[in-house]
């Protein structure tokens, strides 16, 4: 796309700090990180979101984040790592083609959590709202 500032970045037109590259990935440093070593990996080939991305390129994300995150442990000494994948303005995705978060994580840190109320079903709730996601799958 050509207005897609994450497709510009990842195919080299907008300069970025990569951390790795090959033929459908480049992963960078967030400009915003939420640690030192905070990386985004972005596919050279646009999709919008999750539910965009050809299941070839979706299959090769996680070992690819799995790996960022190894060498975040051990290169930078985080004790771990988050790994987020946002999906829709409501989610907090802010750019809309497909990246992943893999953000540093250390010990003593407030633990990343989603900001939700906690709220439980009432009866019968869970199996039709269960029923109803069989249904589309």
């Amino acid at each position: 796309m050509d207005n897609c500032i994450f497709c510009m970045i990842a195919n080299g037109q907008i300069p970025s700090t990569t951390v790795y590259e090959d033929d459908d990935f480049k992963a960078v440093f967030d400009i915003a990180p939420a640690n030192p070593g905070h990386v985004l990996i972005i596919p050279k080939k646009h999709a919008g979101d999750i539910t965009e991305l050809p299941q070839e390129t979706a299959a090769k994300v996680l070992p690819l984040a799995a790996r960022i995150g190894k060498a975040q442990m051990e290169a930078l000494g985080a004790d771990g790592f988050n790994t987020v994948i946002n999906t829709g303005e409501a989610a907090g995705q802010s750019v809309m083609h497909f990246h992943t978060h893999i953000i540093p994580r250390y010990k003593g840190e407030a633990p990343m959590v989603a900001n939700w109320i906690q709220k439980s079903y009432k009866d019968g709730e869970a199996e039709a709202i269960a029923a109803k996601l069989r249904e589309k799958l």
